[in-house]
């Protein structure tokens, strides 16, 4: 793989507690992961990326991190991570883990000795009267502590902000960065990239942060094949650019792909804007449909509207989901035909629906405990994958999984879609071996094509062709038909389908 291989790859996202489980807990784990491995290596992704697995009180999914230097022990041991990074290399995998330096853990011992000395607050936000931010996950974005003074969270409340106008702060996260790479590990997800610098009136978005990145950015250069990928939701491109600079991140998610709706002209805008702010950087553009935040893709373009918005996630609106699920077939060929790296959240590849029905009382993100119990949050996209049999667990564990698994699953089993040539899992095997060879990194023309089309070839000569519209698409001139999100019975591109033609 070359020293570059994040410009053109596929990236597996995992979300540890819902991926395997290997020691009948009912929670994934390191073990599980490192099971499940020929898996990965059989699918043809070329690196994993797995979200926080260190040591936290899981106040947010592991994303309130007490101790970047010890892994969860729900999860395994540090020497069970290391041989986790070892296997996977030795499975031709690249290893991406989360970095979360905007917050921190109430539990952490830089906050517990804040709370009990005052000279030590520093590392953080404390005031002695509070403005008026709210969190993102709804409520004040300031808890108060007994003394009185006030301490900011962007976030929940177990999720206190770190101030980077402290130099210990920069010397901490650097000393993390350094502690992974020399372990192994490839890179970086740098959680909530654009927040990490306050003033008085902004905490997004401040100048200030790409200083950070550029100090990060020449770590990690210090180190072979190594790279940084950020999480920068900015709806202003040219603000984004600024992210992606030679000296900063080598990529970051592409969330306005994300975002948009399921319609010719909106995607084709969303691509024509990300490649005309990746490219003239050198940066290598990535392509996202879903991840542990959203709901489920097929899901979404079930819907009668197919867009994403956090604020309006929308939850339990009715979904087609034989409509979303053809949709997105045709998706992800669009997704790994674009030029740049792509990333595929865990069951993205099973086509597995979002789970609206979870109990209340099973639920786990904080985001239904801030809204007061109106908002169910991001739990339907975390229920742990089925891997083979005819009822729950569906091989993810010997015990009860953590969130419960719909009975429907069994038709979406790893197992079940092996022995289907026509599965979505045997979709994405075809597709990423395909892509593998031909596509990835590079660039893009083109192709005439009606409004309700989007077509395009890469350097290769694989022409990609997606018919958004109500009615067949006439095929643009081809020698060959590589793949087809489904079969084709006429010589023209039916609705809601996607080609890749030589």
């Amino acid at each position: 793989m070359p020293e570059t291989w994040w410009r053109g790859a596929a990236i597996y996202q995992i979300y540890p507690r819902s991926f395997a489980d290997g020691n009948g807990d009912g929670i994934g784990d390191l073990a599980g992961m490192r099971a499940r491995l020929p898996y990965l290596a059989s699918l043809g992704v070329d690196a994993v990326w797995l979200t926080p697995w260190y040591a936290s009180p899981m106040a947010d999914g592991g994303y309130d991190v007490a101790d970047y230097r010890a892994i969860h022990p729900d999860f395994g041991t540090l020497a069970d991570a290391e041989r986790f990074i070892a296997d996977a290399h030795a499975h031709g995998l690249k290893v991406i883990i989360d970095v979360v330096p905007n917050h921190g853990s109430v539990a952490s011992a830089w906050f517990q000795e804040a709370l009990a000395d005052p000279a030590k607050r520093d590392r953080f936000w404390f005031r002695d009267q509070p403005n008026d931010w709210r969190s993102i996950f709804g409520g004040p974005a300031w808890t108060q502590v007994p003394d009185g003074q006030w301490y900011l969270h962007l976030f929940a409340p177990e999720q206190p902000d770190f101030n980077w106008d402290n130099p210990e702060v920069h010397r901490e996260f650097e000393d993390v960065l350094r502690f992974w790479f020399d372990r192994g590990v490839d890179g970086f997800r740098v959680d909530s990239a654009a927040l990490l610098v306050k003033t008085e009136d902004s905490f997004e978005d401040v100048d200030g942060v790409h200083e950070i990145y550029r100090n990060w950015r020449r770590i990690a250069d210090s180190y072979p094949g190594r790279m940084l990928v950020g999480e920068v939701w900015l709806p202003d491109q040219e603000r984004m650019a600024r992210y992606l600079r030679p000296d900063e991140l080598h990529t970051a998610f592409n969330f306005d792909f994300l975002a948009s709706p399921w319609d010719a002209a909106a995607l084709r805008r969303s691509i024509e804007q990300t490649l005309a702010t990746h490219l003239p950087l050198g940066a290598p553009p990535t392509w996202v449909l879903s991840n542990h935040d959203v709901v489920r893709v097929v899901t979404r373009y079930g819907r009668a509207d197919t867009s994403w918005d956090h604020a309006d996630r929308r939850d339990g609106a009715p979904s087609d989901l034989e409509l979303g699920y053809r949709r997105a077939r045709a998706a992800a060929l669009l997704a790994m035909a674009l030029p740049g790296g792509v990333y595929i959240y865990q069951g993205e590849e099973l086509g597995l629906p979002e789970v609206d029905d979870i109990p209340d009382e099973l639920r786990q993100d904080p985001i239904w405990t801030r809204s007061g119990h109106t908002v169910p949050g991001r739990d339907g996209c975390r229920v742990p994958l089925p891997w083979s049999g005819e009822e729950p667990p569906f091989g993810f564990s010997t015990g009860t999984p953590w969130l419960p698994q719909p009975e429907a699953w069994r038709k979406l089993t790893v197992e079940a879609q092996e022995a289907d040539l026509g599965s979505m899992l045997n979709l994405y095997r075809t597709a990423l071996r395909l892509r593998r060879d031909l596509l990835g990194d590079g660039t893009l023309t083109w192709v005439e094509s009606d409004p309700h089309v989007i077509a395009f070839t890469r350097d290769s000569g694989v022409t990609c062709v997606v018919n958004f519209g109500p009615d067949p698409a006439p095929l643009p001139p081809h020698e060959k038909i590589l793949l087809t999100s489904v079969p084709l019975t006429a010589p023209t591109l039916p609705p809601d389908t996607a080609a890749w033609l030589v």
